[in-house]
Parts: C-alpha cells; structure tokens; sequence
C-alpha cells in the first residue's frame, strides 16, 4: 500500500471512529435539531444555522474570488467564468432563448447553493459535534451542526422558490393562451385526421390535461422529495459505516448528481412550455429580413 494511501486510510479510521463514539446508539434524525427555542413553535434548527453560515461564506467567497469584474480577467475570475459559461451551454438548449435571461441566474443559484450545501455533510465533524439535551424522554443528542438538504423543511423551501419562478416565469414568457393549449389543446393535424377520430382526440387531450395539472401541482413535493431523500440517506449510511472511505467518495458524486437532477428539472419545466420553436421562427424571421435588406 502506497504511504499516501495508508495515511488517507488512517485518517478515516479515526474519523470514523469518533463519529461512532459521538452518535453511538443512533443514526441521524429525520428532524433537524432545535439550537435555539424561540417559543410559539419557532426555532432555530441546526440546518437553518449550517444554511445561513454557508450561504454567507458562499457570498463572500465569491466576492473574494471576482471582486470587480475586468476586461482581462484574473485566474479566480476566468474560473468562475468558465463554470457559468459551463452551466450556461447546459440551460440555454433546455430552457430556450427568451426565457433564458430571467431564469439563468435563479438556475445558477440553485445548483451552487444546493451543491455546497450538500457537501457540507461530508465535513469533519458534522453530526458528531454537539451536546446532549434533557428531553421527556431522556437525553437527546443535537450535533451543531445538520446538512441544510438533510432537512425535509429546507428542501420544500427551495422546491417552492424553484415552483413560484416557473409559474412567474411561464405566464410572462408563454402566457395563459399557450399554457391552456399546451394542457388541454388538441395537438392532433386536423388535416390528416379523420373527422369522427378528431372529437375523440380532443377529448383524451382534455382528460390528459388534468393529469397533466396534477403532475404540475405536485412537483414542488417531488423535487423536495428526491433531494431530501439522497441526501439524508447519505447521511445516515455515512454514520452507519463509520465514514468508510468508499461511501464518503460516493457521496461526493451523489451530492452533484442531486443538484444537477433539482436544477435541471427545474429548468425542464420551464422549457416545456417556453421553448416551443418560437426561437427558431424568430431567426428564420431575422434571416428573411437580412436577405430583403441586401
């Protein structure tokens, strides 16, 4: 075994081994832990607190990193340019070119937000630093510090701004008229449908709309879902096998493939109904007009 090797080896055996002594017994809790007890039902959650100090250490990082942006860009400043032109080539094509502007910055957003903040349970010291609390039931432990993803409460939240921005977005760019046909309109060419096939048509795309509604209306749960599901599961397998090296490297994939999956979906939606060809009759339109021009 090559020395770097033993050393990673033996920094997790004793990594692991504390993490095993500070939560022995349990895995991590479906609930976030209250820090501070504000009365009333409000509190302030150990998954509230890590969201606030990293979206605070994001914002300065970045700060840091781009300063004022110049015409001749720095290391830190091309980086961060290549990771939004990166991000950029993958959204345009999805959501389409009208739409994109508003929705490029929001798209962004998310998939650093959600990827910081889902690395941040791999950190040394995450769910094993603490104290233990008196509870009806006996003593509790609350780690310091929680994985903002790791809490169904935080993932409604972002699936809310990610849904409220879609319907913003979508009543700007489509409007009603589109959005209405898109669910309920007869997709089907009149012209090469049989008359007596036609009425039915309309009326499985009408019954095909309603399904279509429900799935809308649910996707704000199922985006919560599948980010709060992969991220806590994460957790508590990472406790269960002491912080094993293997699983601790898939975690890491697994936290990008979440913010991917959420931002993407996010920018699906969207481009459903506002990339419907309109982009490309809008540059036929404007190549017409320079051919009459010359």
């Amino acid at each position: 075994m090559l020395p770097a090797t033993k050393s990673l080896a033996a920094f997790f055996a004793i990594f692991g081994s504390t993490a095993v002594m500070a939560s022995e017994g349990s895995g991590v809790a479906p609930a976030a832990g209250k820090l501070v007890d504000l009365g009333h039902g409000w509190a302030i959650t150990n998954s509230m607190a890590t969201g606030w100090v990293v979206s605070l250490l994001l914002i300065t990082v970045v700060l840091w990193l781009v300063g004022k942006p110049k015409v001749l860009p720095t290391k830190s400043q091309a980086v961060f340019e290549s990771l939004l032109e990166a991000l950029h080539d993958l959204f345009e094509p999805i959501v389409g070119k009208r739409a994109f502007p508003a929705v490029f910055p929001l798209l962004v957003t998310l998939f650093i937000f959600i990827l910081v903040q889902n690395w941040t349970g791999l950190l040394p010291g995450v769910g094993t630093i603490g104290w233990e609390k008196e509870t009806a039931h006996g003593k509790d432990f609350v780690p310091w510090i929680r994985p903002f993803t790791a809490d169904f409460n935080s993932t409604i939240a972002l699936a809310v701004v990610s849904f409220g921005a879609y319907l913003i977005v979508i009543f700007k760019y489509a409007g009603p008229r589109l959005i209405l046909w898109d669910l309920f309109g007869n997709k089907a060419d009149k012209a090469e449908t049989p008359g007596w096939l036609y009425p039915i048509l309309t009326l499985v795309f009408l019954l095909v709309g309603f399904i279509e509604v429900f799935s809308i209306i649910i996707r704000p749960f199922t985006l919560s879902v599948r980010l709060f599901g992969n991220v806590f599961g994460g957790e508590n397998l990472l406790h269960g096998t002491s912080f094993f090296p293997i699983f601790y490297f898939m975690e890491l994939l697994v936290g990008l493939i979440q913010a991917t999956v959420f931002t993407l979906l996010s920018a699906v939606y969207v481009g459903l109904l506002c990339n419907h060809g309109g982009d490309h009759d809008a540059d036929h339109a404007d190549g017409h007009t320079a051919e009459a021009h010359h």
